[in-house]
């Protein structure tokens, strides 16, 4: 019979397992945040509106005919 040495030892490599583990997730976790933090730069509007946004404006110009909406 076990006097219960081998569950201790067991639950202490346990512990130590999945406190490694916990390190591990929080370790991506924040990698994971830090590349999400910084925004990608989005592409320029190809053969879009050269004034500005007209939808904010009220009004539509293309080749200089101006329809409002």
């Amino acid at each position: 019979m076990s006097n219960g040495t081998a569950k201790d030892g067991n639950a202490a490599d346990i512990a130590a397992r999945i406190r490694a583990a916990g390190e591990r997730a929080r370790a991506e976790a924040d990698a994971r945040r830090e590349s999400e933090s910084r925004p990608a730069a989005a592409p320029g509007e190809i053969g879009g509106p050269k004034a500005p946004e007209p939808t904010r404006y009220g009004d539509w110009e293309r080749k200089g005919v101006v329809s409002d909406f």
